[in-house]
């Protein structure tokens, strides 16, 4: 509720004031762009506020050094020395080393020891709108949310014509699942600076999780218009593009934030997911490899190496994955079913067993898994605990023809035949295939009740009349009952 009231207020007391903060923007001073740099808004957005609203400063020597280790491009040092050209006899740079040093830290992703910097630096200059801003991203970085928000909403209300403080609060509310309030946020932004790439991209995100496809496509699309070299918009096109259905147009979309940035390991794995889902598992493990090599210690990546592995057939690989997997992640909780099923082609079934209970453990109402875990007992002889399991099987999913059939097994071996029909026959209910007729039939054959067991073999061999093996019991049964006549 906190943040529903807090949007209001942006929303109610904010947006009137918008044309006339842009209209009263004052020239950037050294030390808010030194902030905004650490708080994470782009070299090409610092350049163009720059060219749009001027600087107080003279940018030196000095400046330039501590601007470029904290991740300044040479076009934005450019800009501000065109900058200082106009400025004539304007002060020098007056930046405190403890935020030069939090930016830096910043780049380099350290952002505990960034925040430390940060807080100590708010200790005497407490309503300094561009610190709450740093601080409010490295807050963000860290998915510390609350205090993200905020740091924001300080922000927000001691400099409140400055666009990217609601666009950043657009992608928080987009984090916390309230896109109306992130598609507010980002509007409010672009209300005070329509050419804003970021706001643009944050809109795309919160109508993207409204549904709105189309529209989230065509925010990313006017985002790119001005910073067509970001990566991460490229990414939410992708995000997009396939919960819309669009695999193909996925596809382009992580290659190209690929291209503009080969280290997302983000980017890798996602692709692979999009490969995966067309079919195309070898380039899927490629993307996954990559994404492996990038970040070694990133448990999902392993998980989706592993069950691709799976899906492929290539089960010696999916074991070897997901065994490292679980050893450096043990409370990992994914991917235990589907190591079960390489241990079940492998025929290693009291493996399977063991991961299937894990995987039963997470998520007890799994029909497939307790239908799994009861075909492997089967398979080891254990007919009555594997007609326990394959019970709750049937009842987590009464429409399985699968578990019907498997739960029919079980009684057919415990010789209780009155019990497997009954199953049997709700399989064929539900998949009416040559191989559940031939099911019945055995079990009919076992209750002497051969006319009806014939009248089952006559239509599984008329539902497949190359199978053999159905004839052949048929002939078999007919002399049974020409011997059984005499």
């Amino acid at each position: 509720m906190r943040k529903l009231l807090l949007s209001m207020f942006f929303g109610a007391a904010i947006v009137p004031q918008v044309l006339a903060a842009s209209m009263q923007a004052k020239p950037i001073r050294s030390f808010q762009l030194m902030a905004w740099l650490a708080g994470g808004v782009s070299n090409n957005r610092l350049g163009r506020l720059v060219k749009e609203r001027g600087i107080d400063f003279k940018t030196d020597e000095l400046y330039s050094k501590a601007l470029s280790a904290a991740g300044a491009d040479t076009a934005l040092i450019q800009v501000l020395r065109n900058a200082s050209a106009k400025v004539g006899n304007g002060q020098k740079s007056d930046f405190p080393s403890a935020l030069a040093k939090a930016a830096q830290l910043v780049r380099n992703k350290h952002y505990d020891e960034a925040e430390q910097k940060l807080r100590e630096l708010l200790q005497s200059d407490s309503e300094n709108a561009a610190l709450h801003f740093a601080l409010a991203y490295v807050l963000r970085q860290q998915e510390q949310w609350d205090g993200a928000f905020e740091e924001f909403t300080r922000s927000a209300r001691l400099m409140p014509g400055f666009p990217e403080t609601h666009s950043r609060l657009a992608y928080l509310f987009y984090r916390s699942d309230d896109s109306e309030n992130a598609i507010a946020e980002a509007r409010t932004a672009l209300s005070m600076d329509p050419h804003n790439a970021e706001a643009y991209r944050y809109l795309g995100l919160g109508l993207f999780a409204d549904g709105q496809y189309d529209a989230a496509l065509h925010a990313f699309a006017e985002s790119l218009e001005y910073e067509p070299d970001n990566p991460d918009t490229y990414y939410d096109m992708g995000i997009t593009l396939r919960d819309k259905g669009n695999l193909h147009a996925a596809v382009a979309a992580y290659r190209h934030a690929l291209r503009l940035n080969p280290q997302s390991w983000e980017a890798h794995t996602n692709l692979g997911i999009v490969l995966h889902d067309e079919g195309r598992n070898d380039e899927a493990i490629d993307e996954y490899r990559e994404a492996k090599l990038l970040a070694p210690n990133e448990a999902s990546v392993r998980n989706n190496l592993g069950n691709t592995f799976c899906d492929k057939g290539d089960y010696d690989n999916a074991i070897a994955e997901f065994r490292e997997l679980f050893r450096m992640n043990p409370g990992w909780e994914s991917g235990h079913s589907c190591l079960a099923r390489a241990f079940m082609a492998k025929r290693d079934y009291e493996s399977a067993i063991s991961e299937l209970h894990l995987a039963i453990l997470q998520n007890p109402t799994g029909s497939s898994e307790h239908r799994v875990l009861g075909q492997a007992l089967l398979l080891i002889g254990k007919n009555e605990d594997a007609a326990r399991e394959l019970r709750v099987a049937v009842s987590l999913n009464p429409d399985s023809a699968l578990a019907h059939h498997y739960l029919g097994t079980a009684l057919f071996d415990l010789q209780r035949f009155e019990a497997a029909e009954k199953e049997f026959r709700q399989a064929l209910r539900l998949e009416p295939t040559a191989d559940h007729h031939y099911d019945l039939a055995a079990c009919l054959v076992s209750m002497n009740r051969y006319e009806d067991a014939l009248a089952e073999l006559e239509v599984a061999s008329h539902l497949e009349p190359g199978q053999s093996l159905f004839r052949a019991r048929k002939e078999e049964l007919i002399k049974l009952m020409k011997a059984n006549a005499r």
